[in-house]
């Protein structure tokens, strides 16, 4: 996984985790504005690693390309 993968990978995880905690004090709390606010930022967060995750398999089939030219 490249650098810029990794960044936005950890910047996935840390906004799934913050979105989590929000959520949950919503629940804790019942302040439905928090409960939906942290669903939205773990949300985030996944698709923020999907994308890393994508990256990193374009990445690999470009060196893979790359290779077989060789």
């Amino acid at each position: 996984m490249a650098n810029e993968d990794k960044k936005l990978d950890a910047e996935g995880k840390v906004d799934e985790l913050k979105g989590k905690v929000k959520a949950e004090w919503g629940d804790a709390t019942g302040d439905m504005s928090d409960q939906i606010a942290g669903r939205a930022e773990q949300v985030k967060g996944k698709m923020k690693q999907g994308a890393a995750e994508v990256m990193d398999e374009i990445g690999d089939a470009a060196d893979a390309v790359d290779g077989d030219k060789a």
